[in-house]
């Protein structure tokens, strides 16, 4: 009798060996990414398949030539011409991640192509970073306080960023307008700055103008903070503060503080404008873009794209490193009553369930051009990346794939 009870005991203390989904968080290593059917974690492989079929019926219907694609959708608005790299996108594609685990993919996601505007997750948290780290003390705090005069590094960038080419000037001063000086870290950010200028030959009254072109040079200025509007030549303000800030590429302080740590690839570039060149401490730097809404930006592919979406859903933290805090997490996915549906760049939210009716409240996507999206959902520990869909398409897509997931609805 006494041996049966010590035997119990063990049992009961020691227990069944856990199954692969109950061990503890995965996160993919460097060199490898471990694959699972969805039926594995009892997942309906069948909505699966269909909601890739979907992806790929529904793939965007603007060509594959993006320079094309760029005037068919801006070559309207003034001063739209590109100045930024640009390359040919491929056909649909993406990747769907549970728990870590990749469970499904279609299209080539090796292929390196332009995200757009995702590039803003890639500005709001190298700007994260430096808050983290203490070179940004308070999101309150004026851009201007930051900013030492910007050296512009040739001729044609001076010429095209001053804001009135007379004017004979080896400087830029972003935010030295009475409006601008105003405008604190957090208005940025949050595209609420109402930020008035040019930057690289960009009036930022001439990113998606209003139909009045009497206007456009006259508009009302609105006091920071109160109005949102998705304006790239204001996130490139940013970015040329972000890099002062640091006073190196931001390419480099993304390798080193994020895309190294999460085991991202090698294959991966952020780019600039071909005139947007400064010199920080004796040294040029290309100020980079947050978009490809005239050329430039990151090209990425779909793998790392999916790390960088992992990253957000666990809350910053990889395999035990805080590499974004917790708390910038969760000032990126706070929305404000200007744009309920906005936190900081890009990480656009489903508040209400407004932008994707299909998914939970607190779902969101870091979303561009093409239509280029991360879509995260913490109550399903999913990640899901989809490439080159028709934007009216995404929540039919979320909506189907949703579907195979057991007793959700």
């Amino acid at each position: 009798m006494n041996t049966f009870k010590k035997y119990l005991v063990i049992f009961i203390l020691v227990g069944p060996l856990p199954s692969l989904a109950q061990k503890a968080i995965y996160f993919p290593s460097a060199n490898q990414w471990e694959h699972h059917s969805p039926s594995f974690f009892n997942i309906d492989s069948n909505k699966i398949k269909e909601a890739i079929a979907y992806a790929i019926k529904n793939e965007s219907k603007l060509p594959k030539n993006l320079w094309l694609s760029q005037a068919m959708q801006f070559g309207k608005e003034p001063f739209s011409d590109p100045i930024g790299p640009m390359a040919d996108r491929g056909p649909a594609a993406g990747i769907i991640i549970y728990k870590g685990y990749i469970i499904a993919e279609w299209g080539n996601p090796t292929s390196v192509e332009m995200a757009h505007s995702v590039t803003k997750s890639m500005v709001s948290s190298v700007v994260g970073i430096a808050y983290d780290k203490g070179l940004i003390r308070s999101l309150e705090d004026k851009v201007y306080t930051y900013l030492p005069p910007i050296e512009v590094a040739n001729q044609e960038a001076e010429h095209a960023t001053t804001q009135n080419p007379i004017a004979k000037t080896s400087f830029l001063y972003p935010f030295e307008t009475a409006h601008n000086r105003k405008i604190n870290w957090d208005h940025m950010l949050r595209q609420t700055s109402d930020w008035e200028g040019i930057l690289w030959g960009k009036p930022d009254w001439a990113d998606r103008p209003s139909d009045k072109p009497a206007e456009w040079t006259t508009r009302q200025r609105f006091e920071p903070g109160t109005v949102y509007k998705y304006n790239d030549t204001r996130v490139n303000a940013l970015v040329l503060a972000a890099t002062l800030v640091w006073r190196k590429p931001l390419p480099e302080v993304l390798r080193e503080n994020i895309m190294n740590p999460i085991g991202a690839s090698n294959t991966w570039a952020w780019t600039g404008y071909k005139n947007a060149w400064i010199i920080v401490d004796g040294k040029m730097i290309q100020s980079v873009t947050g978009g490809g809404h005239f050329g430039g930006g990151m090209f990425i592919n779909a793998y790392d794209m999916g790390r960088l979406g992992l990253l957000t859903l666990r809350k910053g933290n990889w395999n035990g490193k805080q590499i974004l805090s917790e708390a910038w997490i969760r000032k990126a996915t706070t929305p404000t009553s200007v744009n309920t549906g906005y936190g900081f760049m890009n990480y656009f939210l489903n508040t209400d369930q407004k932008l994707y009716p299909s998914a939970p409240a607190t779902a969101y996507a870091h979303i561009g051009n093409g239509t280029n999206a991360i879509y995260v959902d913490a109550e399903r520990e999913l990640v899901a990346v989809m490439r080159w869909i028709e934007d009216k398409s995404m929540d039919g897509f979320i909506k189907i794939m949703l579907s195979a997931w057991p007793n959700k609805k």
